[in-house]
């Protein structure tokens, strides 16, 4: 692969422009050969759950849920905020296919080698 990337997203129901968003370009990302993840954290930790992304779709964009299937498909990660995620009292046992629940530690060490990260 040609490098990693990483997308930071801070927001779900929200901002459900800016969630698009972030999944069109982890898409993208992840389809121009880089090793991408997307980081979800404080309200964006809510996508993790089945069935929360559901009926969100920006005009102009697929839904945010077939971002969301497509991206995982195609081999990019979704990484989940742990402490985020246990504030909002979220159910481990609803994760999305593709997301596990990871700490900033997670974070920290993709973006240490100097990785690209755009937030949302």
């Amino acid at each position: 692969m040609a490098g990693k990337f990483c997308v930071s997203l801070t927001c779900s129901r929200d901002n459900t422009d800016r969630a698009t968003v972030a999944f069109v370009i982890a898409n993208a990302a992840v389809a121009s050969d880089k090793q991408t993840m997307i980081f979800l954290s404080i309200e964006g930790v809510r996508l993790s759950q089945q069935g929360f992304a559901d009926g969100i779709h920006e005009p102009g964009f697929d839904p945010l849920k077939t971002l969301m299937e497509k991206f995982v498909k195609a081999g990019g990660k979704m990484y989940v905020c742990s402490p985020c995620f246990k504030k909002r009292g979220l159910d481990e046992g609803k994760l999305v296919e593709g997301a596990a629940i990871v700490g900033g530690a997670k974070l920290v060490e993709w973006l240490s080698d100097g990785s690209g990260c755009v937030s949302y």
